[in-house]
């Protein structure tokens, strides 16, 4: 109970505006070993407690593992000039270490992940159906996916999917055009943040879909159209500027630290119902494509993650994100996120960087 009460102070701390992101982080740092301490110094005043309740609160208490810190903040500088966030959080010891983690970074298809919960929390409280019918039309429809999915096979003008359909889609097959439906059944972007406000997660935000991400990439203003007869030059020139703007801007943000939050709570049980957390992390363990984090991590550990990409301009990457649960056969559970952003970085190169990142953290379980 205590941990997950510094947890949450902790995320707050993160987040006020009138600090240094460094300095943020630092204080940080602070206030979650201080609350470490508190937890060990209760531990050892309980005498009468229970050997597993005190096994419990020793474990909480282990120093973050410092070669793990060692090889993050290489992995960080490796990814320069490019900002590289992480954050690792072992549950079985209850020690973080991260580097960058209270950066604000740009989500892409991660915000999908905390649609389907949002999506979710309404089936679980009776307001909506897995089996509940959605239209899409033809207007509604995104490119993008990992694979073909429901934008990539749309035809006519209008097709109707279940809630069920849609969340597959979205969360194993990351379409772009069932994420944004979805989005519209949850009430908007203001109603999926103001449940992550509800749920304490002070870092994460969610302010527009997918259609809203691409009008900024192309430097379009809503409602505005493609322009006519546009030159390659001229294309060039309106997409860099696209992706300045996407860098500039502070929607769809999340802060590593905010998403292991996320993921920590859905993976104990307190955003969902058991049935709805199951259903969530075995949508997220089937997204295999891309493979990212899971690159590195042996596969006798189930992996449940997310991921999120921009793509690339003229070798310039704006985001390319993985965020996940690491789970091995006796139960032992790390959660991972990890965001880079600005990256000059070649494709190869980014995938090594991440599959580093989940070798680095499955070695907390397999070590």
């Amino acid at each position: 109970m205590l941990g997950t009460c510094c947890y949450c102070i902790r995320e707050r701390q993160f987040l006020s505006p009138n600090l240094d992101p460094s300095m943020r982080y630092d204080m940080t740092r602070l206030r979650f070993h201080y609350c470490l301490m508190v937890a060990a110094a209760l531990a050892l005043s309980c005498a009468d407690a229970s050997p597993t309740a005190q096994a419990i609160d020793v474990r909480a208490t282990k120093a973050p593992d410092a070669s793990l810190q060692r090889t993050l903040d290489a992995l960080s500088q490796r990814a320069r000039p490019g900002t590289l966030g992480i954050a690792v959080l072992d549950l079985h010891t209850g020690a973080e270490v991260a580097v960058n983690a209270g950066y604000a970074f740009p989500m892409m298809s991660v915000f999908k992940a905390p649609v389907a919960a949002v999506i979710l929390a309404g089936v679980d409280a009776g307001k909506l159906s897995l089996q509940q019918k959605v239209t899409v039309t033809h207007a509604e429809v995104v490119s993008g996916s990992a694979v073909p999915s429901i934008g990539a096979n749309f035809h006519g003008e209008r097709m109707t999917f279940t809630v069920a359909r849609l969340l597959q889609a979205a969360v194993s097959e990351s379409d772009s055009t069932a994420a944004d439906a979805l989005l519209k059944v949850a009430g908007g972007p203001q109603a999926v943040t103001a449940f992550l406000r509800t749920h304490g997660f002070e870092g994460m935000r969610i302010d527009m879909g997918e259609a809203g991400v691409a009008r900024i990439f192309q430097d379009l203003q809503p409602g505005e159209q493609l322009p006519a007869h546009e030159s390659a030059q001229a294309l060039r020139e309106r997409r860099r500027r696209g992706f300045s703007a996407f860098l500039a801007a502070p929607d769809n943000r999340s802060t590593p630290h905010a998403a292991v939050a996320f993921l920590r709570q859905l993976q104990s049980g307190a955003l969902l119902s058991a049935e709805s957390t199951r259903y969530l992390l075995d949508l997220m363990a089937a997204q295999t494509v891309p493979n990212r984090l899971r690159s590195g991590v042996p596969q006798d550990i189930r992996v449940a993650d997310k991921t999120g990409s921009s793509g690339s301009l003229d070798g310039w990457t704006a985001a390319f994100n993985d965020i996940g649960i690491l789970t091995g056969a006796d139960g032992h559970t790390v959660i991972v996120a990890a965001f880079l952003t600005d990256s000059h970085a070649s494709d190869a190169e980014r995938e090594a960087l991440f599959a580093d990142i989940g070798r680095a953290a499955a070695a907390l379980i397999h070590p």
